[in-house]
């Protein structure tokens, strides 16, 4: 096992990832920038290390002054969170050169499966359904407009280094088409560097449906259960749960047999994640398989019991899964909403709710100053009981529970959306946004009026 690793992130998962390693009784080393000088993160490590200023591209993103700082401080491997380095090949390559172990998979597979439409071949040779799409990458708007005949609208224009909602549009039309290509080619190539596009099939009011799997590097692969990530807003996530309502068990164990199927396919290994799109007539596709942990991984391990982020480590070290398939058991049902921050300052108040079944995992403190240069993402609440039923009223306590003064944040609206009659019945598909957010935001405003005529 490993006696030092450097976790080369920020927030409520570099938080998360020390938490783990302390408990392993592994010495961490934290990189941060100048905005994160005085973050929990930096106060828990073993170690920290100054690399850069706020920016990310001279802090988080600055591989080469990592590495350097991972050798100077004689770490074994490296933990790349979520976000940031956490998919780039070229950082795991150089890890892999300076016989450093980067926490995740190797560099060849981040970089398989990081190509979107590489990824998409790999799958239909392997009996793994793909939404239809085009054949290849897509040059320019002529090719796309002939791609978008052959497949039929509405269809999806995707980057193929593509993640997290960025690099894709919709388009019902021709004229469509062509603006959104172009626009979604330039935003791909700001955030990713690449702008290879390619398209799909826009599968109209699907289920988003993902499966967490772990693979070790002796060829074991396991499923554990899903998550529904279907409430999203502008492709974003803002809560997951699991089991997923819209699945019974033959359909769940058919789509955890595919994305074990899928993995083993690619040759891989380190904890990942398998995802889906599930159509209004229970018809399943594979979209993309992200070889990280999850923001959302938390849901998982609320009712499998089983720390994802000590398996990821456990199978860096060359260790064998702690589980067969037939020793995982989910219990119960588990619900996370993602708290953002909608503005910046100083905490001048926090209080986390707790008690039966309630989890948080987030780097706020009373005193602490949220900056303007990192994801808007404070705070997950997670929470677990017996039914779905119990875990929907567990969450309306907790996040009446949670308080976080000089901040404004989504709680109250994350609130509210656990009484929408809808989301109570699990009808809800990633449409529910564009259909309800009115609803919520017209009790939001109603509720803020109550309040402020007192």
């Amino acid at each position: 096992m490993f006696k030092r690793i450097l976790v080369a992130n920020r927030g409520e998962i570099a938080l998360r990832i020390i938490r783990c390693l302390r408990e392993m009784d592994i010495e961490t080393v934290i990189v941060y920038s100048t905005a994160d000088a005085q973050s929990l993160p930096v106060m828990m490590a073993t170690y920290s290390v100054c690399i850069g200023p706020a920016k990310a591209a001279q802090s988080y993103l600055n591989q080469d002054t990592i590495i350097e700082t991972a050798k100077k401080m004689n770490c074994d491997a490296i933990h790349p969170g979520y976000g940031f380095l956490s998919e780039n090949a070229e950082f795991a390559r150089k890890c892999e050169e300076n016989n450093i172990i980067f926490i995740g998979p190797s560099s060849e597979l981040i970089e398989k499966m990081g190509d979107k439409q590489a990824a998409r071949t790999l799958m239909q040779e392997n009996d793994v359904p793909v939404v239809p799409g085009s054949d290849g990458l897509l040059n320019n708007a002529e090719e796309a407009v002939l791609a978008a005949e052959k497949i039929g609208y509405p269809v999806l224009v995707k980057a193929s280094a593509g993640g997290g909602g960025k690099g894709m549009r919709k388009a019902f039309n021709r004229e469509e088409l062509v603006s959104a290509f172009e626009t979604a080619k330039a935003e791909a190539k700001a955030a990713f560097g690449d702008d290879s596009m390619y398209m799909e099939k826009l599968v109209l009011k699907p289920h988003h449906i993902e499966f967490q799997i772990l693979a070790d590097k002796l060829g074991n692969v396991t499923y554990l259960g899903e998550r529904d990530c279907s409430i999203q807003r502008r492709n974003q996530k803002l809560l997951e749960e699991s089991p997923a309502w819209v699945l019974d068990e033959k359909l769940r164990k058919q789509m955890g047999e595919t994305a074990v199927r899928a993995a083993k396919a690619a040759g891989y290994y380190s904890a990942g994640t398998v995802e889906f799109i599930l159509d209004q007539d229970g018809k399943y596709y594979f979209i993309e398989m992200n070889t990280r942990i999850q923001v959302e991984h938390p849901v998982t391990e609320m009712i499998t019991g089983i720390d994802l982020i000590k398996e990821q480590i456990r199978i860096a070290a060359g260790m064998k899964l702690s589980h067969t398939q037939d020793e995982i058991k989910q219990k119960g049902h588990a619900i996370e909403c993602r708290i953002n921050a909608e503005s910046v300052g100083k905490i001048d108040f926090l209080h986390f709710p707790a008690g039966c079944g309630v989890r948080v995992d987030s780097h706020l403190y009373t005193g602490y100053e949220v900056s303007p240069f990192y994801d808007s993402m404070v705070a997950k609440i997670i929470v677990s009981g017996n039914t779905r039923l119990d875990a929907i009223r567990r969450m309306r306590r907790a996040l009446e529970e949670l308080t976080i003064e000089g901040l404004r944040t989504n709680a109250e609206f994350m609130h509210l959306l656990t009484y929408h009659p809808e989301f109570i019945k699990g009808n809800y598909n990633t449409a529910f946004w564009e259909e309800h957010s009115g609803t919520i935001m017209k009790w939001y405003e109603e509720g803020r009026g109550e309040i402020e005529n007192e």
